[in-house]
């Protein structure tokens, strides 16, 4: 369990959410578990930068996340994109930062992304304002534990959560969808 003093901390778990899933909820009661967060928010973007488009409409993915984690009174299901004036993570992030200034965050990213992470705006600065925590990723986790970030920030300073590997997607949520 991470304790910091005079410190709120905060999860940051951002994406599509396309839609949200008991995987998403999984990893995020793990994260305030382990990571002793006083809260956790799900950052719903407009977009993702590396996928062409969203399957299901902003307000469905809100209504949808909303209601998976109803019940987890930790969990917020934010739309910062306006408010930060983007939907990038390093805007966001600095948005937060601003609005609480007194809290230590941690951006909550699965293996998959620590891949590419490298190819997001900031990334270096990310990983300065936030402590990077990866949670593993079915096929992803060799390549990851190997990516430009990890060498960059060595093992030490990324948080690795071996946790059971999350076998659900959004994207197989939705093939089923179409079937």
């Amino acid at each position: 369990m991470i304790r910091v003093a005079n410190k709120n901390l905060i999860g940051l778990f951002g994406g599509s959410f396309d839609p949200a899933h008991k995987g998403h909820l999984k990893i995020s009661k793990a994260s305030i578990k382990k990571l002793n967060l006083k809260k956790l928010y799900w950052i719903v973007t407009s977009q993702n930068s590396f996928k062409k488009k969203t399957f299901f409409s902003l307000d469905k993915r809100l209504k949808i996340s909303k209601k998976i984690s109803k019940d987890y009174k930790k969990i917020e299901v934010r739309f910062i994109d306006k408010l930060a004036k983007s939907s990038k993570t390093i805007n966001t992030l600095k948005y937060l930062m601003n609005k609480n200034k007194k809290s230590k965050f941690f951006l909550i990213i699965g293996s998959d992304n620590l891949v590419n992470f490298h190819k997001w705006k900031d990334w270096e600065k990310l990983t300065k304002l936030s402590q990077l925590v990866v949670f593993s990723r079915k096929g992803f986790e060799y390549r990851a534990r190997k990516s430009v970030t990890t060498r960059y920030l060595g093992k030490k300073n990324i948080i690795f959560i071996k946790d059971n590997k999350i076998d659900i997607s959004s994207s197989q949520i939705r093939k089923n969808y179409l079937l």
